[in-house]
């Protein structure tokens, strides 16, 4: 075991103990090797052991370590070999000769190259000027030539200075040269540039020490390692943000303790830690446990760390506190459930409500083909309450919709006369049969805003036929539009049965009567207006019910915001429009629709005279 391989092999150790054996005596030279592996050169004596009947009952070995003296030979040698081929043609090592006054006296190619310095510029001088000024102020040199004459070896690093000025990083081993009296008579020098070992090692603490401070700082991760058998070796802030743990109190367990009980039990971290060693990495996402014994959900990356053999020697592991994520898709899953719940049941309550009218719808129509003249006034009140139960169903849906948010405008510039008129074709019908007087002001330029086009008309209808209802018959209502500021305000105005000044804050609530002692034979359920006030709303406008009280009448004002253009009109009523379009105020509208058509209400036209 102490021969190198290739004289065991050869069977040195045989030959020696046969030698001894026979001539009682076997004395050598050569390398040994030591227990790390390492090469001395040994002097070696074996000797036969024998009892007193001359029988051979073992050996002595007495062994010397020659290695400096191998070396200062060697060295010798080269000294008187100037240098020697070998020596003189290495380039990545400086090789020199000191005598015992440090004078250098032997200059090979690697030290031209690694120093800058030709033989004949250096041989002659002090080794010092190698050394950095403070090193040599410092009595670095001699200190080193003491510890080589002391110990007869030295070995150091350090930065050393090349010919041209500049620093290098730099190992260094000086051997004591003796002779074979042990006189000391110089030294051998040798030396390693090892600058970029150095950057490497530097550029690499420096990543190392930003990677360190970076995982340290980093808040919104649990960024932690394992050793190989799972327990907690380093610990981040984010880590102890996440999981409530401090450093001193999780370093050292195993990170079992993070999963709930069950996965424990199930063996679910030991699995983890094998599919992370076999295929490098592991993910995951699941329930995870903080220190005071809250979940959260997580999503957990394990990787495999190895060294430079291959050899597992630990895990890394960031965990992401996926929680609020999960809590936003489970409601976002909820939400759609229940917006498909609402729509299904919109349409099954559309169907339901809708289905006995449309029947009764029919019957309505068979009794107008048939012309009975003794059933008109109950076909007339059937027929106004189909109508009324039909607007009273949309209306009902729409406010679903409204507060669900599903209501989509399909926004347009539009002139808002044009709603106004939709709106009054639809009230007109209950107005004639009270008998109520309609009053119209409206201005003769366009009112152009942003809205729908079948959205804006509701709303206004739902104005107009409130009027109408809660107005005893005969009574007067107004239409009026104006301009103010950026806004263009539409006003509904009655004399009817006013409004309790304690309900005018909550008049535009779900189902909220603010009409009291009025008959119930027109309906409503207190949805009309708040549909009307979210419909505003979404157009980005306001509206408001004032009343001076009880049999007073009301007054509903809408404002909303005027759609500006650079195409924007001059203000003149459209070309061909009839006479009373342009006209301040007038019992019954008539206005174009831009096409030159005029459009009125023939029996309401008929009873003012207008043609």
């Amino acid at each position: 075991m102490f021969y190198p391989d290739t004289d065991v092999a050869a069977g040195k150790c045989e030959r020696e103990l046969e030698i001894a054996t026979r001539v009682g005596r076997f004395e050598d030279e050569g390398w040994r090797v030591r227990k790390d592996g390492s090469q001395f050169w040994a002097n070696i004596v074996i000797t036969a052991i024998r009892d007193g009947a001359g029988q051979l009952v073992g050996f002595a070995k007495v062994t010397r370590d020659l290695t400096e003296r191998k070396l200062a030979e060697e060295l010798r040698r080269v000294q008187e070999e100037p240098f020697g081929l070998l020596v003189s043609s290495v380039k990545d090592y400086a090789l020199l000769i000191l005598d015992r006054d440090s004078i250098v006296t032997t200059w090979n190619a690697g030290a031209e190259r690694i120093k800058g310095y030709r033989a004949d510029e250096v041989i002659g001088s002090h080794f010092s000027r190698f050394y950095p000024e403070e090193d040599v102020l410092a009595g670095r040199c001699e200190r080193e030539l003491e510890a080589v004459a002391r110990d007869g070896r030295f070995e150091d690093e350090g930065w050393r200075v090349r010919k041209d000025g500049t620093k290098f990083w730099a190992n260094v081993v000086i051997t004591a040269l003796c002779d074979s009296t042990g006189e000391l008579f110089g030294y051998g020098k040798v030396t390693r540039d090892l600058i970029e070992r150095k950057a490497a090692e530097e550029q690499r603490r420096s990543v190392e020490a930003s990677r360190g401070l970076m995982i340290a700082s980093v808040r919104d991760y649990a960024l932690l390692t394992l050793d190989a058998s799972g327990r907690v070796v380093m610990w981040n802030a984010g880590a102890e943000k996440i999981k409530g743990y401090r450093a001193h109190e999780i370093v050292g367990k195993h990170f079992s303790v993070f999963y709930p009980e069950d996965d424990v039990l199930a063996g679910k971290c030991e699995r983890e830690l094998v599919a992370a060693a076999a295929h490098g990495s592991f993910e995951d996402e699941g329930w995870r446990v903080r220190k005071d014994g809250s979940r959260f959900w997580a999503n957990v990356v394990i990787s495999a760390i190895r060294d430079d053999l291959g050899e597992l020697v630990g895990y890394s592991k960031v965990t992401r506190d996926l929680t609020e994520r999960r809590r936003a898709e489970e409601e976002a899953l909820a939400l759609r459930v229940s917006e498909q719940a609402n729509r299904s049941k919109d349409a099954m309550l559309g169907h339901e409500l809708r289905n006995p009218l449309a029947p009764i719808a029919s019957a309505l129509q068979l009794l107008e083909l048939r012309g009975d003249p003794r059933s008109v006034r109950e076909h007339q009140i059937i027929d106004r309450h189909v109508k009324q139960m039909t607007r009273l169903v949309d209306d009902l849906l729409d406010v679903s919709r409204v507060n669900r948010g599903k209501i989509e405008l399909k926004s347009a510039r539009i002139d808002l006369r044009d709603a106004l008129l939709k709106a009054v074709e639809i009230a007109i019908p209950l107005f004639e049969r009270k008998n109520h007087r309609f009053e119209v002001d409206i201005p003769s330029s366009p009112a152009f805003v942003n809205g729908d086009d079948a959205r804006l008309p509701q709303v206004f209808a739902n104005l107009l036929t409130n009027a109408g209802k809660y107005t005893q018959d005969g009574g007067a209502i107004t239409l009026r539009v104006r301009h103010a500021a950026h806004h263009v305000v539409v006003e509904v105005l009655d004399n009817g049965a006013g409004i309790d000044a304690q309900l005018l804050p909550r008049l535009f609530d779900l189902c909220v009567q603010g009409y009291q002692d009025v008959d119930r034979a027109e309906g409503g359920l207190g949805i009309g207006l708040t549909l009307v006030k979210s419909l505003v709303e979404l157009h980005c406008g306001e509206v408001e019910a004032r009343s001076a009280g009880r049999g007073r009448g009301s007054r509903f004002v809408v404002r909303l915001p005027v759609a500006l253009s650079a195409a924007d009109d001059d203000g003149e009523a459209p070309a061909g429009a009839p006479a009373p379009y342009a006209s301040r105020r007038c019992e019954v509208l008539l206005v174009d629709d831009t096409t030159t058509r005029g459009r009125c209400w023939p029996r309401c036209c008929a009873r003012s005279g207008t043609s």
